[in-house]
C-alpha cells in the first residue's frame, strides 16, 4: 500500500457514479422539464414587463420616476440628485436600454429574494430546529462558485431570463434570510415579556413587537441581497441574460479594455445608488422605531 497517495475511488466506479447521477438528472428534466417552465412563466412574465415598461416609456419619464421612487425611500435631495446625475451620465455614453434591463433584473430578484427570504427567516427565528437545518444550506449557498449554479438551470430550462433569474436569486437570498433571524433573535427579551404582559398572541408579537423592531436589520440584508444580484450580473449573461453583463463578458472576450470598464462602472453606479438608498431608508426606519419606544 503506498502510505503517500490518499486512497481513493477507482476511475471506473467514479465515472460509473457521475453517470448515474447525470442520467438521472436528465431524466427528470425530462420528466418535468416543461412543468417547471410553466411554473416560472409568471417570472419571467413579470421581468419582461418591467423591461418593457423601463425600456419603451419616454426616457425623462422613467429618469423622474426613478428619482422619485429614490427620493421617497431615502427622503434624501443629495441621493435622488446623485442618483440622476448618474444615470444621465450612464445614457449618454450608450448604456440606457442595458442598464435598463439590469435595474429590471435586480428588482424582479430583490422582490423574489425578500417574498421568499423573509418568511424563512422568521421561521428560523421561532425554531432552533429549523435554524439548525437550514443554516448548512445558507452556508453552502453562500460558498457554492456562482457558475455551477448555473449548470442545473441551463439544462432544465436551457438558455434565457429564467434560468437567469434562478441562478441570481439562489446566489442572492441567503442575506436577508439570516439578518432576518438575526433581527427578530435580537429583540430584547423584557421588550417581549412586556407583550406577553399584555396579552399579546405569539402572530401579535411577531407583527407589532419583532418584525418593526428588526426592520433596520431587514433593511440591510434586503440592501445586501441587492449587492449580491448585481454582482452576479455578469455571471447570468454566460446563459442569455441581456444587461450590462453581456458587454462585460463580450469585453473580457475581446479583449475591449474600455467597453469593459465603462460597463462596469455602470454597474457600480447603479450599486452605489441602491446601497445609499436602501441605506437611507434603513435608517429612517430605525429612527422611527426609536422615536416608537
Amino acid at each position: 500500500m503506498d502510505m503517500f497517495r490518499f486512497p481513493e475511488m477507482s476511475r471506473g466506479n467514479l465515472r460509473a457514479m457521475r453517470q448515474t447521477i447525470d442520467g438521472a438528472f436528465r431524466d427528470f428534466t425530462r420528466a418535468w422539464g416543461d412543468t417547471l417552465e410553466a411554473i416560472f412563466e409568471p417570472l419571467q412574465d413579470l421581468l419582461t414587463l418591467i423591461e418593457n415598461l423601463l425600456l419603451r416609456s419616454p426616457w425623462a419619464l422613467v429618469l423622474v420616476v426613478l428619482a422619485a421612487g429614490i427620493w421617497l425611500l431615502s427622503r434624501s435631495g443629495r441621493i435622488a440628485l446623485g442618483s440622476v446625475l448618474a444615470l444621465l451620465l450612464v445614457g449618454y455614453f450608450g448604456m440606457w436600454e442595458d442598464t435598463m434591463r439590469t435595474i429590471a433584473m435586480v428588482l424582479v430578484c430583490t422582490l423574489i429574494a425578500v417574498v421568499m427570504g423573509i418568511p424563512v427567516g422568521i421561521v428560523m427565528a421561532q425554531s432552533n430546529r429549523a435554524s439548525g437545518l437550514v443554516t448548512p444550506i445558507l452556508d453552502m449557498m453562500q460558498t457554492m462558485p456562482s457558475f455551477v449554479y448555473l449548470i442545473p438551470v441551463v439544462m432544465i430550462f436551457g438558455l434565457g431570463k429564467v434560468p437567469g433569474l434562478i441562478a441570481v436569486v439562489i446566489y442572492a437570498i441567503p442575506p436577508v434570510i439570516r439578518l432576518t433571524n438575526l433581527g427578530i433573535r435580537q429583540v430584547a427579551p423584557d421588550v417581549l415579556e412586556a407583550a406577553e404582559a399584555f396579552g399579546s398572541s405569539g402572530w401579535q408579537k411577531l407583527r407589532d413587537v419583532q418584525l418593526p423592531l428588526a426592520l433596520p436589520t431587514i433593511m440591510a440584508g434586503i440592501n445586501q441581497t441587492i449587492m449580491m444580484s448585481l454582482a452576479m450580473v455578469v455571471v447570468a449573461s454566460m446563459i442569455g441574460v441581456r444587461g450590462l453583463g453581456q458587454p462585460v463578458l463580450q469585453a473580457i472576450n475581446q479583449q475591449y479594455f474600455t467597453m469593459g470598464v465603462m460597463n462596469g462602472l455602470a454597474i457600480v453606479a447603479i450599486a452605489i445608488i441602491m446601497d445609499r438608498t436602501t441605506q437611507a431608508y434603513g435608517k429612517r426606519l430605525q429612527k422611527h422605531t426609536e422615536a416608537g419606544r
